[in-house]
């Protein structure tokens, strides 16, 4: 584990936490795809002038294009698709349903790294990690959404969403070792936004957004994208997918405490309990906090 993997790990949880509130406020005026397109649009201006002031015109479109396809195909997989599906599934359920929602996507990163990354696998502390945040997940779910058919709609979008995310950290882990994580999220932002650039531009609202929902939407694209984004991939490159993933089990916590502190909203037992298993499976699952047993011999190496 590195040396920052615990700052930066609360870090992107209460941005990201955040993201899920703004998506609520920007669904107001903007359809989820709008919405999304600008967010991604934005944050890919912001990274190519950062970019550019790094390494200088040439040789910022040197690094995106030595990723080629690849690193705009991740823009859908971990940008387009996985953002849509969840402002969608945000016109259905509230803002804290789908942050336990997206709470899943560890257990798809773990079920992949079954067949696809083998160093990647949880085993042992770091899988009894993985089930205790899990059994949080679980015990905040037990307040049913509100909405009916529509409303496990919503939430199925965003586990879809958790899925997508699941297989393209996979993939990350292994564009990133090619390259920057400031050139890999220039890429993604840029392939993400070319992809909803036509529904975009043809769901546009009639008038002019309220100031709450512009700025909500630039928050989505400065914080919970360019920045959010940067501090994902460091975590991706610097701890792996497994780890970086875990981010997911604190997100809950973080939109229930704005929920709780901005919006007025009831915390219950239920949801006590389930924040302390998250915070739990997320230390365990992260090696922060280690079962201590008797030592016999040293394990050899896994070849």
């Amino acid at each position: 584990m590195s040396r920052f993997y615990v700052p930066l790990l609360l870090l992107l949880a209460a941005i990201w936490g955040a993201s899920f509130m703004f998506i609520k406020v920007a669904n107001r005026d903007f359809e989820p795809w709008t919405m999304m397109f600008f967010r991604l649009l934005i944050a890919a201006l912001i990274m190519w002038g950062v970019l550019i002031g790094q390494r200088g015109t040439a040789g910022a479109v040197a690094d995106v294009r030595r990723l080629g396809w690849a690193g705009l195909l991740l823009g859908v997989a971990n940008g387009a698709i996985p953002f849509t599906l969840i402002a969608w599934g945000e016109t259905h359920v509230d803002s804290g349903v789908a942050a336990i929602a997206n709470a899943s996507m560890p257990i798809f990163v773990a079920l992949f790294a079954l067949r696809y990354v083998r160093q990647e696998r949880s085993s042992g502390v770091r899988l009894l990690g993985v089930v205790v945040g899990l059994l949080g997940v679980a015990v905040l779910a037990g307040v049913n959404p509100r909405g009916g058919w529509w409303a496990a709609a919503g939430t199925l979008a965003v586990i879809l969403a958790s899925i997508s995310y699941a297989g393209s950290s996979l993939w990350a882990q292994d564009l990133v070792s090619r390259t920057t994580p400031l050139a890999l999220v220039t890429s993604t932002m840029t392939g993400g936004a070319l992809v909803l650039l036509p529904l975009g531009l043809a769901e546009l609202p009639a008038g002019l957004p309220g100031w709450k929902e512009l700025g909500s939407v630039l928050a989505l694209a400065v914080l919970g994208t360019a920045i959010g984004q940067l501090i994902y991939y460091r975590l991706v490159a610097t701890d792996g997918s497994a780890r970086a993933s875990l981010v997911t089990y604190l997100l809950p916590v973080t939109a229930l405490f704005y929920g709780v502190t901005l919006l007025d909203e009831p915390l219950t037992v239920a949801e006590l309990v389930g924040l302390v298993l998250i915070l739990g499976g997320v230390a365990l699952g992260s090696g922060v906090v280690r079962l201590t047993r008797r030592e016999t011999a040293p394990a050899a190496p896994t070849p």
